[in-house]
């Protein structure tokens, strides 16, 4: 099949996910990890890179993919992905966050009793034929208080988990307000106070700039003595040689750690001469359940890119749900045809843009729309999509404006776009009861044109003999008129006259066309 979708899996993927991806007719090919020498030797070919967190995709190999659309990670974190260099090439970046939720999770709750009861470590004595009862003697984590550090779906099922066990639950994610939680008996608050008021501390939040290095010397002096830290989430969000400090002078009792700095951890971590700290090498994903969830997530979500132009779980691309893109699935074609219009019909370098949403569709999230209409503005840009839309956008120094209005006169919705260059040109665009595109307006004047294949844009005087002349000089060229529409202000004033072709035609019949009196300009779009 000539253009079948050409898909790379590295890291391991399990068969469920293949499966899927085969099913829908795409070419899968799997291999091991990749270095990032052969993957850029390779990935030219490819329209889909899946990977988990061993392959390390960095920006010189993105900016060689010609051909990749999605990079899709098989779990969560995207750490080992330049996401910015993604977005730069128009490179939809997708993960499969939900999948392994409940395995995360538990697997910080057993962590959480382990260091609590000394589980492992009172295992390793009985084993080495000792009985060492009072050595381990543990605590309760009944009535503790946890303090959670990120409250995403993970975050939240410990949270949920740690409430059943009779544990108070404290919480830090700047991005939630506390009324989103007040029926689950977390209190969010801040930062400091969740190092003051915790004994258990855990982890659930990415690694970033501003995660690097959360718990380090400052931190931990602020906390409880005796405090326990748990972490599986990713390696560097605490600074390991101040944890480890703080696990030998005892302010820190116990730590349990499934992620490291480097990984595998190195041979020489000190962390690992350490009894008082549980180290497991990033199992938070890793059970049957999960593997199975997140291959099987992930390959439908690129099935659904390619087939049903859904985007789900993008980070750097707007994600509506099902009930907004329902609502909004149409406009974006109509955006996209009006950027696409203005940037045709405008002269010179575009310096502003102000785009009008009018209707029902004022209600829902419109990000995603607006992505479409700059796409269709700066269709002219090297491989130029929704994914980097806004970001070349801001490159350019464009300055977009948005605004909402509830009503829109006839129409149910209607999304009108101005843009300047050397001067303004107007657009306006909605969808007919019957589902079909319009352009409504040109320059506000009402007119009623088909967003699609080749349009003639005339403005001109309204005088008798304009159609008449323009159908003279488009039959001797065998071109046949689709439609027609005019648009006008008052009887006899300017005018503009729209004209849906069935072919294109070249710059010598625009000429002819112009030669009419009555015609001060014309314009040739393509949609």
């Amino acid at each position: 099949m000539e253009n079948q979708v050409k898909i790379l899996v590295t890291d391991g993927f399990e068969e469920e996910g293949i499966g899927i991806l085969k099913k829908a007719g795409f070419q899968v090919t799997v291999c091991g990890t990749l270095p990032a020498d052969k993957l850029l030797e390779v990935i030219p070919d490819f329209d889909v890179l899946v990977v988990r967190s061993a392959t390390k995709v960095p920006g010189q190999v993105i900016q060689q993919a010609k051909n990749l659309k999605i990079i899709g990670r098989a779990g969560v974190g995207l750490d080992n992905i330049d996401v910015e260099a993604a977005t730069a090439c128009g490179v939809i970046v997708m993960n499969a966050p939900e999948g392994n939720t409940i395995s995360a999770a538990e697997h910080t709750i057993g962590l959480l009793l382990a260091i609590a009861r000394h589980i492992p470590q009172a295992n390793a004595s009985v084993k080495a034929g000792l009985w060492e009862k009072k050595k381990f003697m543990g605590s309760e984590v009944y009535g503790k208080t946890l303090g959670v550090i990120g409250l995403g779906r993970i975050g939240r099922r410990v949270a949920y988990l740690a409430r059943a066990l009779g544990m108070k639950v404290l919480a830090h994610d700047p991005f939630i307000e506390q009324d989103t939680v007040k029926e689950t008996e977390i209190s969010l608050v801040s930062l400091e106070g969740l190092w003051k008021q915790s004994d258990f501390i855990t982890l659930h939040l990415p690694l970033t700039e501003k995660t690097k290095g959360l718990i380090g010397e400052k931190a931990i002096s602020l906390m409880k003595p005796g405090v326990c830290i748990i972490n599986v989430a990713r390696g560097g969000i605490i600074d390991e040689q101040a944890l480890y400090q703080a696990l030998c002078s005892g302010k820190v009792r116990a730590a349990a750690l499934d992620v490291f700095e480097k990984e595998p951890l190195p041979a020489d971590s000190p962390l690992r001469n350490l009894d008082n700290v549980i180290l497991t090498p990033h199992l938070g994903a890793s059970t049957h359940e999960a593997q199975i969830n997140v291959a099987r997530d992930l390959a439908n979500q690129i099935v659904d890119a390619f087939t049903r132009k859904i985007i789900r779980n993008a980070v750097n691309l707007p994600s509506p749900d099902a009930t907004v893109m329902e609502k909004i699935r149409g406009y974006l074609s109509v955006g996209e045809q009006l950027g696409n219009l203005c940037r045709q019909l405008v002269e010179g370098e575009i310096k502003a843009v102000w785009i009008e949403y009018s209707g029902e569709i004022v209600n829902y999230d419109l990000s995603l729309l607006r992505l479409y209409v700059l796409k269709g503005l700066l269709a002219d840009q090297p491989r130029i999509n929704a994914v980097n839309a806004a970001l070349v956008a801001k490159q350019l120094n464009l300055n977009v404006s948005e605004r909402r209005v509830p009503s829109t006169g006839e129409f149910l919705n209607l999304i009108t776009l101005e843009v300047k260059g050397k001067q303004k040109v107007q657009a306006a665009g909605t969808i007919l009861q019957n589902g079909e595109e319009r352009i409504v307006q040109i320059d506000r004047y009402s007119v009623e044109a088909t967003p699609k294949g080749v349009l003639l844009v005339c403005y001109n005087d309204d005088r008798p003999g304009i159609m008449g002349h323009i159908g003279t000089v488009l039959g001797r060229q065998g071109v046949n008129i689709a439609s027609m529409t005019l648009g006008r202000k008052k009887k006899g004033g300017t005018a503009i006259t729209v004209l849906n072709l069935d072919e294109d035609i070249d710059e010598n019949v625009l000429k002819q066309i112009e030669e009419f009196p009555a015609i001060h300009s014309v314009k040739l779009v393509h949609l």
